[in-house]
């Protein structure tokens, strides 16, 4: 165990993801990797006071577990001046595409970045275990990968063993978002919700509801005729 990897739940397994990369980084990319994404990382040291990370002052913070493109992250961070965002992704591919939104090519160490904006490059499921109790007003888990086999049930985000940490982390009256399109996912979410009693669990949306950005995944899954449904829980 490091520092920036703290203690998981038993039976939880050590990682929730596959592949960190899809292909090899062009050399842009790399420069944002490299120049870029240093200027923006939460380390796991500022994680036990999150506010004092960010540029400005701001008045709630927001963790989303696995961003996929960035889209959905930098639409929040820029609707929503005055709160903290962590964005969380350990897929390269996923950063890149993030922090090409941001900056410039041959601007990756010098553009102007997000004063109210971190990323957290690691399993966010860590992060969760360092941020102090009841730090976060809102998380979001936006078309995670479903793991469809039975036998991966256990890599899935909503799982009962990460439920406590993921509660720990929330205050009370806090938002837990979750967006799926998968029916397999789906249905494990309204089973492991049902047999929890750390959040209200309201039944969930099947149109996205207003303040809900979309994301590249939400229209693929439109497209191909696969119904999303939106889960908005709250921390009892």
């Amino acid at each position: 165990m490091t520092a920036d990897r703290p203690p998981l739940a038993e039976g939880v397994p050590d990682r929730l993801y596959g592949r960190r990369r899809s292909h090899p980084l062009r050399p842009r990319q790399q420069r944002l990797l490299e120049e870029t994404l240093p200027r923006l990382r939460l380390s796991p040291a500022a994680a036990a006071d999150p506010r004092a990370a960010f540029a400005r002052p701001v008045e709630a913070l927001w963790l989303e577990v696995g961003f996929g493109g960035g889209e959905h992250a930098l639409a929040h961070v820029e609707a929503n001046p005055s709160v903290g965002y962590i964005a969380s992704e350990v897929f390269e591919n996923g950063l890149c595409s993030l922090l090409s939104r941001l900056v410039a090519e041959g601007e990756e160490a010098t553009g102007t970045l997000p004063p109210n904006l971190r990323l957290w490059p690691q399993d966010a499921r860590h992060l969760l275990g360092l941020l102090p109790e009841g730090s976060l007003d809102r998380l979001f888990l936006m078309f995670p990968d479903p793991w469809p086999k039975a036998r991966h049930a256990k890599r899935r985000f909503v799982n009962p063993a990460l439920l406590p940490l993921v509660a720990r982390a929330l205050r009370p009256g806090g938002e837990w978002r979750i967006a799926t399109d998968d029916p397999t996912y789906q249905g494990w979410t309204a089973e492991v919700m049902a047999a929890q009693a750390f959040f209200d669990v309201p039944p969930p949306a099947e149109a996205r509801p207003e303040g809900w950005p979309p994301t590249r995944y939400e229209a693929k899954a439109l497209r191909e005729g696969r119904q999303p449904l939106y889960w908005s829980l709250t921390r009892r």
